[in-house]
C-alpha cells in the first residue's frame, strides 16, 4: 500500500511533463500500472474476479 504522501506528490502537477507518472486511484501502487484501465494489476484482477469490469472474462483454452 503506497503512502499518502506519494499519492498526493503524483497526483501534483510536476514541473517538467516527463516526470508524470502512473499510479492506480485505488490502492496507489506504482508499478504494474494498465493504462487501459487505468489501475494495476493487483486491483484488476480483484475486480475482475468479482465481474465489476464489464466485459473482462477469464480466459480458458
Amino acid at each position: 500500500m503506497a503512502t499518502t504522501a506519494m499519492m498526493v506528490k503524483a497526483a501534483r502537477k510536476p514541473k517538467y511533463k516527463t516526470r508524470k507518472y502512473n499510479r492506480c486511484p485505488r490502492c496507489g501502487r506504482p508499478r504494474a500500472f494498465m493504462r487501459k484501465f487505468r489501475m494495476c494489476r493487483l486491483c484488476f484482477r480483484k475486480l475482475a474476479l468479482n465481474g465489476m469490469l464489464p466485459g473482462v472474462i477469464k480466459a480458458s483454452w
